[in-house]
Order: C-alpha cells, then structure tokens, then sequence
C-alpha cells in the first residue's frame, strides 16, 4: 500500500510553519496514542503520524521530501548527494552508530517550554505616556489533577515495552558504506522511556491543558509601533521539569488625529491664516502634555516648521525626551464676502498686482481690457 503524502497525514498545508506542524503532531498523537486510544489500528497511525513528524520537523529532511518525496527518504544513496546526509538519514546518525552516540540529548532532561507571542493593539496616547493592560491568552498549562505526570492519580508510569526505557530503537539503513545500524527515538514514548499505562481523565495523559490566561502587561512609556517587550516564564510550561518559555509581546499603535510620530519626535501641522503669516501673531499650539504659545513671526511662510524642544515622547530606554516639530501650513480662504474681495483686490492693485477674478464672464473681461483696468 502506498504511503500517504506526510503533510495530508498531518492535516497541514505544504507551507505549513514549524509551530503548526508541532501543534498539528501534538494533537494526533495524543489522538493515537496507543495508551490513549485502544481501538484497532490507533497504533499504525500513531507511528504514521510520528513518521511524518520527524521528517517534516526536520529543515533538512523536510526539504528532502519536498523535493523528491518518499523516494527520497527511502534511505538509499542517490541523486540527492550528499546535502544535508543526502537520502540515507543523516551523518550524524551513522557516526553515532560508529562512536558510540557522544554528545546526544537526554530526553528526559529538563528543557526550557515554548516561547508564545501576543499582538497588542493600543492607542497613540498609551503607547507615549504606557499603560497597564490585561490580556487574555490560550495557552497550555500543567494539569492540576495529575500534577503534569499524565498519568491518573494513584498510578504511575511504566517502563516503555518498545524500547525497554532506553528511549531510543535500532533501525538498520542501507547506506554507501554498507548495510549499518543506527537509533532513532523510540516513537512509542517520544524518547522517554516511559509509558503511561492508566492516562490521566483530564489531559489524557499528555500532562497539560489548553486554558485562557489573564495576564497583566505594563506598556512602558514611550513604546513605539512594531516594538515588543519580553514577559520571561509567561509562555508554554517546561518540559521534565524545565523552565516556562517567554511572552513576546508586540505592539501595534493607533494612529493619532492630530499627531504624527517619528521615533520621539512628534510631528503637528499648524493652520494659520493669510494675516496671520504676513503680520505675525501668537498661537497656542497642542502637545502631547498640554498648550504651549507659539510666536509666528512677521512674514512666516507657508511650510515653515518650529521646533518645540523636548516636547516629544519619552525614550523607552530613558535616554531622554523627543522634540516637537510644528509645521505652518497657511490656508487660504474658499468663501470671502464682497468686501473682503475688495480688500484682497486692493492689496494686490497697491503691489502691483494685475488680478483677474476667476468668476468674471467673458463680457466683463473683455469691457476691463477695452477700458484699460
């Protein structure tokens, strides 16, 4: 019978991340589970699963397969070369079979739990002055019946049968120099050496439960967008003991209305009026912290930017504060009153200005050219 295709097997896509592929395994093989399930067949499918696991959790033999499929896993010297132990598993399987296996991991060594990663999405005005906030997150917590043994309360774990709680199994390989023997990890225990004979009701036996966890997260002052802070043992539990992983929180910021950010500094466009940039006056210009009064000099031009010192954002690593930078932008008027049109007319006549309205007919044009206005 033909294999099945390994990703099909895990239900995941052939671009599937390594974290979907392990949360893909996770989820099968406590399905399978030959401890777990009883039912006719569970066993060949919990050793299908464990198959496609370790090849696609593997960056070189995943690559393998995708390029040659099951042919090229068939343990056999080929076309493949030697890249990355070429088609036959791997170097560093056959010269631990030569030298005794120095230097492989203990699976029953305590070993640090996944990292997780959260989105945060807060406003402009929490991002520059930080706030406390409380999350919510799905995550995999140890079992409160069984302690994270698996195992039922008032039982115990037993010797693995298949590899006699050594953890790893013989596997002989055809490879260029001959037919030799080399380990893999036994795929009855996952390395461990023990099985569970009387899983425990809640988890089933895998010693963790998924639960929504509230944490509370304090936004450091002056965080920006794309930023992340580290929560150290808020991600998934250890392993045989082992240290919690970390929380990555990142930040995504809300634009603001009025202001614009560019690392601490902040950005304002200031709108004034004609007379105000050719006489000058005095505005009270926003901040993030309160009104401050600005002096717009006789003459300002639209475009010209003023700088507010040290009235930008705190930096996050408290080396100081940003500036402000207020940019004039003068607006010019959409609606005047017959007056005001007639003001406007007479400052461009007393500048030597020929101004032409732009709602004239073609009659009235013609009449001012013939009288010479």
């Amino acid at each position: 019978m033909a294999k099945r295709d390994y990703y099909e097997v895990l239900g995941v896509s052939k671009d599937a991340s390594k974290d979907e592929i392990k949360k893909a395994y996770r989820k099968l093989s406590k399905k399978y589970h030959p401890d777990i399930n009883k039912d006719e067949g569970s066993d060949a499918l919990f050793k299908e699963v464990s198959e496609a696991y370790e090849t696609l959790s593997d960056e070189n033999k995943r690559a393998q397969y995708d390029r040659f499929g099951h042919e090229g896993m068939n343990q056999q010297f080929g076309g493949g070369g030697f890249s990355g132990g070429g088609g036959f598993g791997g170097f560093e399987d056959i010269f631990s079979s030569f030298f005794g296996g120095g230097g492989r991991m203990d699976p029953n060594a305590p070993r640090k739990g996944d990292d997780l990663q959260y989105t945060m999405t807060i406003n402009f005005d929490e991002a520059v002055f930080g706030v406390t906030k409380t999350i919510t997150i799905k995550k995999e917590v140890q079992c409160d019946v069984c302690d994270g043994s698996g195992a039922k309360p008032g039982t115990s774990k037993s010797t693995c049968k298949m590899c006699s709680g050594v953890g790893r199994v013989a596997v002989e390989q055809n490879t260029p120099f001959g037919r030799i023997q080399t380990e893999r990890t036994c795929p009855t225990c996952s390395g461990t050496g023990e099985e569970i004979e009387s899983p425990c009701d809640k988890c089933k036996g895998a010693g963790t439960v998924t639960k929504d966890v509230q944490i509370e997260v304090t936004v450091p002052e002056g965080v920006d967008n794309g930023q992340q802070i580290r929560l150290q043992g808020k991600g998934e539990p250890g392993i045989n003991g082992g240290p919690a992983g970390d929380l990555y929180i990142v930040f995504r910021v809300r634009p603001d209305t009025r202001f614009t950010r560019d690392a601490d500094d902040i950005h304002y466009e200031l709108p004034i009026s004609f007379a105000q940039a050719a006489l000058g006056d005095e505005v009270k210009v926003p901040t993030m912290s309160s009104e401050v009064v600005l002096t717009i000099p006789a003459g300002t031009q639209s475009g010209k930017r003023f700088r507010l010192k040290e009235k930008g954002v705190k930096n996050v690593h408290g080396y100081g504060y940003g500036d402000q930078f207020v940019t004039v932008k003068v607006v010019t008027p959409t609606k005047l009153t017959e007056r005001e049109t007639e003001l406007f007319r007479q400052l461009a006549e007393h500048g030597g200005e020929d101004i032409t309205e732009q709602n004239e007919n073609f009659f009235d044009k013609t009449k001012r050219f013939f009288k010479g206005d």
